[in-house]
């Protein structure tokens, strides 16, 4: 009886925990869209915004009717390391056991919910501005249901072919699902929309940097539980996850400011959050598997590599129009390769041990797991686009365009006329 007692509390605790960590994730689109809402001009504020209500909107009723099931339940037959099957349509499972018992399917479900809701809602700063939102809500549909549900069953899902049940690739909480998911789909959505009619001649700078300074901050807030609430334990491996989080975050900000007080002569509030925001990325694929200290190199190293990543996006030319490429991109590829590097057993028995114990193959195994991504994802989303544009035009047309897609798309401003730009 006292033994019943205990597991069922401990149930609750977790239950609890992974709950309470979901929600706290899903407030991140929010704080994602008020971000992005920052660097875009006035009069495309509501309609970058509600890019990302949108996917909340859409994907949570897609997620409940077949995306749960076709992510996380098993397969059959010859397509089951690639996909999952039918029996949990309408979350039909919800209520029961997951795992060992200590979870429902329930909580679960909830929590993977709301990566698949941030993933694409990330993908939209490429394409803000310019991107009929008709054409969006095609993009959030076919998107999530034809290449992150795989994607995702891949890495995550029983006998998922890139993950521990295949090739053995390790992502605690989307380096590889995620963040180089999201940031090869944006360059390719970049590419196949087109560049904004001003650009690159006429760019504008951000319309509001306190917002971008409060969404980094709500982003960072809500991280612990992107990262920390991966494992579903409320225990060691939490408290682990939620510590690298923080301290590549630190570094790799601290790092931003150091480059721009050297390229600049001062460092930017932009720049501060930037950096922030990559060492956020960049850990994600590792938080529960490397120590604090290695956190401080992966901070460190994603601020160096996706500094000059954006950079080099300026030179090419490339319209991604809120840097989802050098930065999530880059710096999910970055974390997931050094993963392979720091990772250690020790610290995560579920793991492996990475390079710095002598071991090359996990390295090996993290480099194949993020070539496939890279071709699934980047050839997945130009063939979804041209089909979407088959049908619907992809963008505003130059009239709409120096409308502003908040009065064209909603009829709705953000700021009273006189504000606008």
């Amino acid at each position: 009886m006292v033994l019943f007692a205990v597991d069922g509390a401990l149930r609750s605790a977790n239950n609890g925990f992974v709950l309470i960590s979901a929600a706290l994730v899903l407030m991140m689109t929010p704080a994602l869209a008020l971000f992005y809402a920052g660097f875009v001009r006035s009069r495309n504020v509501l309609n970058t915004m509600v890019m990302s209500f949108a996917a909340m909107a859409l994907v949570s009723v897609l997620w409940v009717l077949f995306g749960y099931s076709l992510a996380f339940s098993p397969g059959s037959g010859p397509l089951a390391p690639f996909i999952g099957g039918w029996q949990w349509v309408g979350l039909s499972n919800w209520s029961a056991p997951y795992g060992d018992g200590q979870l429902s399917h329930g909580a679960v479900a909830f929590f993977q919910l709301t990566f698949a809701i941030i993933t694409p809602a990330l993908i939209s700063g490429a394409v803000v501005e310019r991107m009929a939102f008709r054409a969006w809500i095609w993009f959030l549909l076919l998107w999530s249901t034809f290449i992150y549900l795989p994607l995702a069953h891949m890495v995550w899902g029983p006998g998922g072919f890139l993950g521990a049940d295949g090739l053995g690739a390790i992502d605690f909480a989307g380096g590889l699902v995620v963040e180089l998911a999201s940031g090869v789909a944006a360059a390719v959505a970049a590419v196949v929309v087109g560049r904004r009619r001003s650009y690159p001649g006429h760019t504008a700078p951000p319309h509001n940097v306190p917002f971008i300074l409060m969404g980094t901050g709500l982003l960072w807030f809500g991280w612990f539980d992107f990262n920390g609430g991966s494992g579903l334990v409320a225990g060691n491996l939490a408290s682990l996850a939620c510590l690298t989080t923080n301290t590549a975050a630190a570094a790799a900000a601290l790092a931003w400011m150091g480059l721009e007080n050297l390229q600049r002569g001062k460092p930017t509030a932009v720049g501060v959050a930037t950096g922030a925001v990559a060492g956020l990325v960049a850990i994600t694929p590792a938080a529960g598997y490397v120590s604090p200290l290695a956190a401080i190199l992966i901070g460190f190293a994603a601020a160096v590599v996706c500094n000059g990543a954006l950079q080099l996006k300026n030179r090419l030319g490339l319209d991604d129009t809120l840097d989802v490429l050098p930065i999530h991109g880059v710096a999910g590829l970055l974390g997931t390769l050094l993963t392979g590097v720091f990772a250690l057993r020790v610290l995560n028995p579920a793991g492996a041990d990475g390079l710095i114990t002598g071991r090359f193959g996990q390295l090996w195994i993290q480099i194949q797991a993020a070539g496939f991504t890279i071709l699934w994802v980047g050839v997945g989303t130009y063939v979804v686009l041209k089909a979407i544009a088959a049908f619907v035009p992809l963008r505003l047309t130059d009239a709409q365009e120096r409308q502003g897609a908040d009065i064209h798309s909603h009829g709705e401003e953000a700021y009273n006329s006189e504000f606008t730009s």
